[in-house]
């Protein structure tokens, strides 16, 4: 299992910006997908964005498109997600999350077992 700790978040106006970080321990976080989900206040956790060990595949949900990219540093274990444009709508507690096996290609994000292990989340909140 990775092991998984979030941080970067914080508050911001709208139309600016953040980078949130995940630091994975385990000598394996190369070979795991690695994504971000949030979950906003009343509403149901919702999947954000996935990026393949080999950043080779990745995948947005439609509301982040253009605005958010998902990257990956491998030597430094470390997975993050820069928010630019933010809106208030982006309010949300942000949880990175690993594939549930290494070299689990993330194309099957959907999949019902590709996800594995939750960070702790770290609070984004967007004011109007």
């Amino acid at each position: 299992q990775v092991q998984l700790v979030e941080s970067g978040g914080g508050l911001v106006q709208a139309g600016g910006s953040l980078r949130l970080s995940c630091a994975a321990s385990g000598r394996t976080f190369s070979s795991y997908a690695m994504g971000w989900f949030r979950q906003a206040p009343g509403k149901e956790r919702e999947f954000v964005a996935v990026i393949n060990w080999s950043d080779d595949w990745i995948y947005y949900t439609d509301s982040v498109k253009g605005r958010f990219t998902i990257s990956r540093d491998n030597a430094k274990n470390t997975v993050y997600l820069q928010m630019n444009t933010l809106k208030p709508e982006d309010t949300a507690v942000y949880y990175c999350r690993a594939a549930s096996r290494g070299w689990y290609n993330s194309y099957n994000y959907k999949s019902t077992d590709f996800w594995g292990s939750w960070g702790q989340g770290t609070q984004v909140t967007v004011s109007s």
